[in-house]
């Protein structure tokens, strides 16, 4: 974990409101922001991204008038964004909000970015290697993502076993850190424990009613005007290939306006790979993990139980 100055940063407090896709993250955030005098700091890895609004479920801008956002709408889709550069810039904005007398609220479903902040991993500093990618992207290409997946389980079988192998990105990173470094990332790897009095609110439903939450929110952003933000990201150039545009919906509707799916395909596959997606989350966020206060976000009042919560923490580091 980079270096921070520490004096009084022991009392920071740090909400996390953490959890699947369509759970209702956003909306808690946004309540506890306004009783509590907070700001929001993302962790979400698509949302990062200026342009793509839509399909990542940023919130809208009515809802940053209300509150503050950090984070968000910090680097155009064909730019790269690494987890260490992540990791200093939540860092920054935490201690900003907390210097004014405000309370920083970490709020996202990226399992990485969450964890690398409130679990002060420290990260291999390894500059992005752009022929490097480009190699691996190619092979991934032309092979599949196993082929590179396998290359990682070779030189680092425990990084391995964390990432999904279709995590394409992921998998080129910890690769390209190897090459540079002539180390494995899991070796280079390590936690730090962060000066911040944390408390992690996750936010679940069950399984069934998540997925309702889903196809509601799909349906939804369809009628938002996602087809009309994927062509319109096209139409500035950006390369359908980009990682930016690998998520859920952006695929499936480029590849319907390049002709290789109908538009029904199109939205049962990201109605399809958003529950997938979710699986992965629940595996970054396991529900049995003793750091995290689980709350069922259909319950009766499980908005005004997280309130009791921040203002228990609020009063005992007072």
């Amino acid at each position: 974990m980079p270096s921070n100055d520490k004096q009084g940063a022991e009392h920071i407090n740090l909400v996390a409101v953490i959890g699947p896709t369509a759970v209702g993250k956003t909306t808690l955030a946004l309540a506890l922001a306004q009783k509590f005098g907070g700001e929001i700091v993302g962790a979400d890895s698509r949302q990062i991204y200026r342009y793509m609004d839509v399909g990542t479920a940023k919130p809208t801008a009515g809802e940053r008038a209300r509150v503050p956002h950090h984070l968000i709408d910090i680097v155009d889709p064909d730019e790269t964004l690494t987890l260490g550069q992540y990791q200093q810039l939540a860092i920054d904005a935490i201690a900003d909000i907390a210097g004014r007398g405000r309370l920083p609220i970490l709020v996202g479903g990226t399992g990485l970015y969450v964890r690398t902040v409130v679990e002060g991993w420290t990260i291999p500093r390894v500059p992005p290697d752009h022929a490097l990618r480009g190699a691996l992207a190619r092979e991934a290409e032309s092979y599949g993502p196993t082929r590179l997946h396998q290359q990682l389980q070779s030189v680092d079988p425990a990084a391995a076993q964390k990432v999904d192998p279709r995590n394409v990105r992921r998998v080129i990173r910890y690769l390209e850190v190897y090459h540079a470094t002539g180390e494995p990332i899991s070796s280079r790897q390590s936690k730090e424990p962060p000066p911040y009095q944390t408390l992690q609110l996750g936010l679940t439903l069950r399984r069934k009613r998540l997925y309702e939450h889903i196809d509601a929110r799909v349906d939804a952003m369809l009628r938002d005007g996602l087809l009309d933000e994927v062509r319109g990201l096209l139409a500035r150039g950006y390369d359908e290939t980009l990682p930016a545009l690998s998520g859920f919906g952006y695929r499936q509707l480029i590849a319907y306006l390049r002709g290789s799916l109908s538009f029904q395909q199109a939205v049962q596959e990201t109605k399809k790979e958003t529950r997938r997606f979710v699986r992965r989350q629940y595996a970054w966020f396991p529900l049995d993990d003793p750091n995290i206060l689980w709350l069922e976000a259909d319950e009766h009042a499980f908005e005004k139980a997280a309130e009791a919560l921040v203002q228990f923490i609020q009063q005992r580091t007072s």
